[in-house]
């Protein structure tokens, strides 16, 4: 030891980090040591504490850019250790999407295998898989839609892939993100759900009515009745008649129910039918919807 500073062989037994180690940390700026006139690295007392701290970060398995970024005062501990946790939270998931993905092609038929196979490698990830039903939907979020409106919306029409999937559902998610990404569909949604949307003042009541409507045929839906007329039928086209400065009319669903063929396509069905597969609810927010439109069609028809 020379003055109040210390060699490096007396910083690695105080804090029981080894030499190399130090030296490494040192070349990637953790440590900032003086030189002696010898050329030695000297160490001033507050590098037991540093060091000490990049133990403990290191021990946690923080990596060197966060601990720097701490050491920088560029973030405090507790964002560096959520930043962590949240990266080791996706690396889970991947995980458990991967296991389930190997399951869910161990478990298919030799026949099926190859057509399985096929469909899980091109999502390989849940939550980059999530994005493209999110740039699917968000589309549907603009005009002047709060903004919890607009996030339950996307939760609703883009749910997220579960935290421990079982195969049968990483299946599902997988020909969800397909349906995505079909942009025949995307073009369909657009010609549907978006029509008049500058005409309608306030769209957040226009969802509120709609989901009201969704609450009222959710008992028929989930019972597995028949789509048909009633007040649940009556409350959503109530709702779109409002929104557009209309009435309830024969004409006007007529007119509704011509824009929102779109919305009663095969795949669009499709879709929400593996959307509940995914949240196993009973009946699903999207496949009520469907329901109440397959209601509008028969009494127009």
């Amino acid at each position: 030891m020379t003055g109040d500073t210390l060699g490096i062989g007396d910083l690695a037994r105080r804090t029981g980090v080894p030499v190399r180690t130090i030296r490494f940390y040192c070349d990637e700026g953790l440590l900032e040591p003086a030189r002696s006139v010898g050329g030695h690295r000297r160490f001033g007392a507050d590098a037991v504490e540093r060091l000490s701290l990049v133990r403990r970060l290191r021990g946690l398995g923080l990596g060197l850019r966060s601990i720097t970024d701490l050491l920088a005062g560029q973030r405090s501990l507790a964002e560096a250790v959520a930043a962590e946790r949240s990266a080791l939270d996706r690396e889970l998931s991947a995980l458990a999407w991967r296991r389930s993905a190997l399951r869910a092609v161990e478990e298919a038929s030799p026949a099926e295998r190859p057509a399985r196979l096929e469909l899980l490698s091109a999502v390989q990830d849940g939550h980059d898989a999530h994005e493209v039903l999110v740039r699917l939907w968000q589309p549907m979020t603009t005009g002047p839609i709060p903004p919890d409106t607009a996030r339950m919306f996307l939760d609703v029409s883009a749910p997220r892939p579960p935290e421990l999937p079982t195969p049968t559902q990483v299946v599902a998610y997988a020909e969800l993100v397909l349906l995505a990404a079909d942009r025949t569909l995307a073009a369909r949604l657009r010609a549907s759900t978006l029509v008049d949307h500058d005409r309608i003042a306030d769209l957040a009541a226009l969802h509120a009515a709609v989901a009201e409507a969704c609450e009222l045929a959710f008992p028929q839906v989930a019972a597995g009745a028949r789509p048909q007329p009633g007040p649940a039928l009556d409350r959503f086209v109530t709702a779109h008649a409002s929104a557009l400065g209309a009435s309830d009319s024969p004409d006007f669903r007529r007119a509704l129910n011509r824009r929102t063929a779109a919305d009663r396509h095969p795949r669009l069905r499709r879709y929400w039918h593996l959307a509940g597969q995914i949240t196993a609810e009973p009946a699903p927010l999207g496949v009520t919807h469907t329901w109440l439109l397959d209601a509008l069609d028969d009494s127009v028809a």
